[in-house]
């Protein structure tokens, strides 16, 4: 893919509104991007099967993998002034939540604007200044005035889909992009990317690219990928916390501009050791630049995957500062370096080296 279009690609896929349970905006994004070069399947939970087009019977099975919604947030209630009352879903702190613009999604499916509410300064004690509420005091004005003008005019109840609202820009100078929902859009547009970029080439492998659903709220849609497309590998691409802004340099481990990140431990997985050695050795080799972490916190659906069959599985990270609030910064050229590694594993990769990783 060119990189205007995958600039074009990232900024779309950054731009889509799609949080956990309520993927379908990006899941048809995502597979109108890809349908030129791979057969779609959608599953009842919005789970996308993405099957290169070479595949064919009774060949060993690669699992790429990357996840479709985002951290958002669901109404819970409307309150009598009008206002909402919205619960999170997926992992924010609350200090990323108040004053926050986004996009409440009606029962007509029309976006309307808000913003988690905030008192001026003028009337708050001296307590609330130095204090953030807990979510559950936090509530959302979409410009209504009372709980019957939400409920009947704006159309606005229980269960209405709330997402954030930051428009993706790229600034060609730096290379960087500053947007929302990094986490796992650009993993998607990487595996997006591999698709193409392997369209029309025989392999020894069937590659299936999954995007799965609701991994911010506990890897669900990756337990059932991994049941339908029973890979002999997995590969995760997955977009991650970004430690370069508060960690000193011996210890910072996902920086932007240094490749990709190679996890080798965090609450939820460990990798398959072999296999892990034999991915770095492959960017050693083409020359592609990447860390290794080592995390104490998070988990991703690498772990679904790995636990369900037992498939030697590797997650490819690609760095993103500020994952999990409204504003992300994330590097063209890691996007890039992932597509690369992913690539490069896939081509080299044959059916002894597949069967090295479960001998010991």
């Amino acid at each position: 893919m060119e990189k205007e279009q995958e600039i074009k690609m990232l900024k779309a896929f950054s731009d889509a509104n799609s949080t956990s349970g309520f993927e379908g905006e990006f899941v048809k994004l995502f597979t109108e991007t890809v349908k030129d070069f791979a057969n779609i399947k959608v599953d009842g939970m919005l789970n996308a099967y993405a099957s290169k087009k070479e595949n064919k019977a009774g060949r060993p099975v690669i699992q790429l993998d990357a996840h479709s919604d985002s951290v958002g947030f669901i109404t819970q209630a409307v309150r009598p002034n009008g206002m909402i009352k919205f619960v999170p879903l997926g992992g924010w702190v609350k200090y990323n939540i108040p004053a926050l613009r986004v996009r409440i999604k009606n029962r007509d499916g029309e976006y309307i604007p808000g913003v988690v509410a905030t008192k001026p300064p003028h009337f708050m004690t001296e307590a609330e200044r130095n204090n953030v509420p807990d979510v559950a005091d936090m509530s959302i004005d979409v410009g209504s005035s009372s709980r019957e003008e939400t409920l009947n005019d704006y159309k606005i109840d229980t269960g209405c889909p709330i997402f954030v609202d930051v428009k993706c820009e790229y600034n060609e100078k730096s290379g960087l992009f500053f947007g929302k929902d990094f986490d796992d859009r650009f993993g998607a547009a990487a595996m997006a990317d591999v698709l193409e970029t392997l369209d029309g080439e025989e392999t020894p492998f069937n590659v299936v690219a999954a995007l799965s659903s609701q991994e911010e709220v506990g890897l669900r849609g990756a337990y059932v990928t991994a049941r339908t497309v029973k890979p002999d590998l997995g590969i995760v691409l997955e977009s991650c916390p970004a430690d370069d802004t508060f960690t000193p340099d011996w210890l910072s481990q996902t920086a932007l501009k240094h490749g990709p990140m190679m996890r080798d431990m965090d609450t939820s997985f460990l990798p398959n050791p072999k296999f892990q050695q034999y991915a770095c050795d492959v960017a050693d080799k083409n020359h592609i630049p990447y860390t290794r972490s080592v995390r104490t916190g998070g988990g991703q659906d690498g772990a679904a995957i790995y636990y369900e069959n037992g498939a030697p599985t590797i997650v490819i990270g690609i760095p993103v500062r500020y994952e999990h609030s409204p504003y992300c910064f994330s590097a063209y050229q890691d996007f890039k370096a992932a597509v690369e590694m992913t690539v490069a594993i896939i081509r080299d990769l044959t059916t002894e080296k597949l069967a090295s990783f479960s001998q010991f």
